[in-house]
């Protein structure tokens, strides 16, 4: 997904087989390499079962899509003239943080804390841990430019909707 195309409406480029917005869906399920995938399948496993097992499969399913399209909407409005594609599962795993977030705030996790040379694991409130992840993101996506890397505002854009989104699709 390159925003300033999807913007721009240039359907000579990408967009010429299979539709304007597909990229938009695509991307979700690409990745910059193994490094990349394994990490959001470590952040998918860690807190998607138990978002999962609040929805049902099928809602999580369609929860999981819908934060990954708010995602990429998201660095498309944070970066509308960029040129830059945008890959990656990670603005749709965010917005299962999000719900996370919501759904366990007081549940902890077992994370690793490197100080100098030495790592303690220790475990921190859902709650500390995410919104710590979510500082992190907001704060990188307002000091970075246009540069290749990561899509900040993506992982912004998808843990506010999973955060918003959790209240429709969790079963009652």
């Amino acid at each position: 997904m390159i925003p300033h195309r999807l913007l721009s409406g240039d359907s000579a480029s990408q967009f010429e087989y299979g539709g304007r917005y597909l990229s938009v869906f695509t991307a979700m399920f690409l990745h910059g390499g193994w490094l990349h995938l394994i990490g959001n399948m470590l952040y998918l496993w860690i807190f998607g079962d138990n978002v999962e097992d609040r929805m049902g499969r099928l809602r999580f399913l369609v929860f999981y899509i819908f934060c990954g399209l708010a995602a990429s909407i998201g660095q498309v409005f944070a970066s509308p003239h960029s040129n830059i594609p945008t890959i990656g599962a990670s603005g749709a795993i965010a917005g299962v943080l999000g719900a996370y977030f919501t759904l366990f705030p007081r549940a902890r996790v077992l994370t690793l804390i490197p100080i100098g040379f030495i790592i303690r694991v220790m475990e921190l409130p859902a709650f500390f841990f995410l919104g710590f992840w979510f500082l992190i993101q907001f704060l990188y996506g307002s000091m970075m430019r246009e540069e290749g890397g990561v899509a900040w505002w993506a992982h912004v854009g998808g843990f506010v909707a999973g955060f918003v989104l959790v209240q429709i699709f969790k079963k009652r």
